[in-house]
């Protein structure tokens, strides 16, 4: 169940939701969330909090960030209440919580900016902007589970847009007995203060989309303004008329070409509910239209359906670019290795290499000896996720050489290197940090790799005692043109994939060293199989 949990945030977490961990006993959330009421948690955030709390309950940040806005009712009249304003063939995702209450999902309706509302009729509170709810799997601390209502998931169905009658009793913050639901009124006159904006936009909004001159829009408008309380401003009215109108000219044009253009923006997965949000499209027609113009995208070969889940597509990518091998450059890098490692093997341009190191072998001071060796001949980069400065300058200090001899760029990192390596220089990691999932090595490298040029990457990684892969296992071996295994006092050439001689395979070979005060290496045997 607890990698139910994180299975499902990171799922949420695709659609576009922003995903926090919550406390089980309160419903508090773990974390300091208000960043990711503007920002989605990245997957490795989502991974880590999960890893430290393992039963943490699923919370979805609600409003513009993810999307929805979602209805809280606590009692049986209240979800009764709600459900008379919703039109009776509409279908939406709908939770069923640990106490018996429901959670009703809706697009959020960005025009209208909608935050946190409580009690706004017996029993029914929602959460917009500054909210979030707890969504399934989830396990409370008495061990209850939020579940979907059957057929009624967020794999079943889309989140709808928010049907008028609900979005005027959320947006007047109406007053309701029980009457029913003509007993509603509203708790605030329209066109004053605090939702003159509102309001001017909406009524600006309906006379453009009834086709009317624009004449006749701006006297309309002006009269209305004139007539708020206050007054609204002339400009400021005319300004809600441009809106509406630039509004409408967005959506004039074709939404084949806007869902093509928004396709061939993007890149890897995405949900169809992604360009609902970002086109604005709410009603049913519209939705369906853009299921039509994503199959005729498959069937051309743009994107394709992907993984199980219901309007979940992948963007190919079909750009090749030709290899000129007949104007390659075959000079390799200029580079000094400890050891002598290049009389054995040749690095060229965009080349990476790996030394895996068991614990405390010295992959730092073989990281520190390749700098210096190589400080004079390039632009040299050290990413470090070691220590600090404080520990880098303590180990260089050991070095029988004055500080100020150095020349190379330290920064402090500890992921994500290929967003910061330095395509056309030399670059130094020390070293991947991964705690699990070492699969991903592979795909670092590679990554990596697609970003160089001129360049050079060394990769440190870290590896079990006596063997000669490295975290990542085979994957970490198929990119690296040279990686190296270390052991206390064995340095092996576990790939070597450009020989200097022809006849003189490094491949097995390794060479036994003694390291003094951590920085000055001497060996002991020459390189051998």
């Amino acid at each position: 169940m607890q990698n139910d949990f994180l299975q499902t945030a990171l799922d949420y977490a695709k659609r576009g939701f922003s995903v926090i961990p919550c406390r089980p006993d309160r419903k508090k959330p773990f974390i300091a969330w208000t960043p990711y009421q503007k920002r989605r948690a990245t997957t490795e955030e989502i991974r880590q909090w999960w890893a430290k709390w393992p039963t943490a309950l699923i919370g979805i940040v609600t409003g513009e960030i993810s999307g929805i806005l979602v209805i809280d009712c606590d009692t049986a009249e209240g979800y009764e209440a709600i459900q008379r304003l919703l039109p009776d063939a509409l279908l939406l995702p709908i939770v069923r919580t640990p106490r018996g209450g429901w959670h009703l999902y809706f697009l959020f309706p960005n025009d209208y900016k909608l935050t946190v509302g409580a009690g706004i009729m017996p029993g029914v509170d929602f959460r917009g902007e500054g909210g979030y709810v707890i969504a399934p799997p989830s396990v409370n601390a008495e061990g209850k589970v939020y579940t979907w209502q059957k057929g009624l998931s967020l794999g079943d169905v889309e989140p709808p847009s928010m049907p008028c009658a609900l979005l005027s009793a959320l947006n007047n913050k109406c007053t309701y007995n029980r009457g029913g639901v003509d007993s509603f009124v509203d708790s605030a006159d329209f066109f004053t203060e605090g939702r003159r904006d509102n309001d001017l936009f909406s009524i600006a909004n309906a006379l453009v989309k009834g086709n009317l001159s624009e004449k006749i829009i701006k006297q309309t408008i002006e009269i209305i303004a004139s007539n708020c309380n206050p007054p609204f401003s002339l400009n400021e009215a005319e300004e809600k008329i441009r809106s509406a109108m630039a509004r409408a000219e967005r959506r004039d044009r074709t939404l084949s070409v806007d869902v093509r253009d928004w396709v061939l923006s993007t890149s890897g997965v995405f949900l169809s509910t992604e360009i609902y949000n970002c086109l604005q499209l709410s009603t049913r027609e519209e939705r369906k239209n853009v299921s039509i113009i994503l199959k005729r995208l498959s069937a051309e070969g743009v994107i394709e359906k992907y993984g199980n889940k219901n309007g979940q597509y992948r963007c190919l990518d079909g750009e090749i670019e030709p290899l000129d091998w007949l104007n390659a450059n075959i000079t390799p890098l200029d580079l000094r290795w400890p050891f002598g490692i290049e009389r054995l093997v040749n690095i060229y341009p965009g080349n990476i290499a790996v030394i895996a190191g068991a614990p405390n072998a010295g992959k730092t001071a073989f990281i520190l000896n390749f700098i210096r060796l190589n400080q004079d001949r390039h632009e040299a980069h050290l990413f470090s996720s070691e220590g600090g400065k404080e520990e880098l300058r303590g180990r260089i200090s050991k070095f029988p050489y004055p500080l100020d001899s150095w020349r190379f760029n330290a920064w402090e990192r500890s992921g994500d290197f290929a967003d910061v390596i330095k395509p056309d220089a030399i670059n130094v990691i020390d070293y991947l940090e991964l705690y699990e999932d070492f699969y991903k090595v592979g795909g670092t490298l590679k990554a990596i790799s697609d970003r160089l040029k001129a360049g050079f990457c060394l990769m440190a990684l870290q590896k079990p005692t006596g063997r000669d892969a490295g975290l990542g296992g085979e994957r970490g071996l198929e990119k690296p043109r040279l990686y190296l295994a270390m052991d206390s006092g064995t340095l092996k050439i576990v790939k070597a994939k450009s020989w200097v001689n022809s006849q003189d395979n490094p491949n097995g070979k390794a060479i036994s060293f003694t390291l003094t005060d951590g920085c000055t290496f001497r060996n002991s045997t020459s390189w051998k199989k």
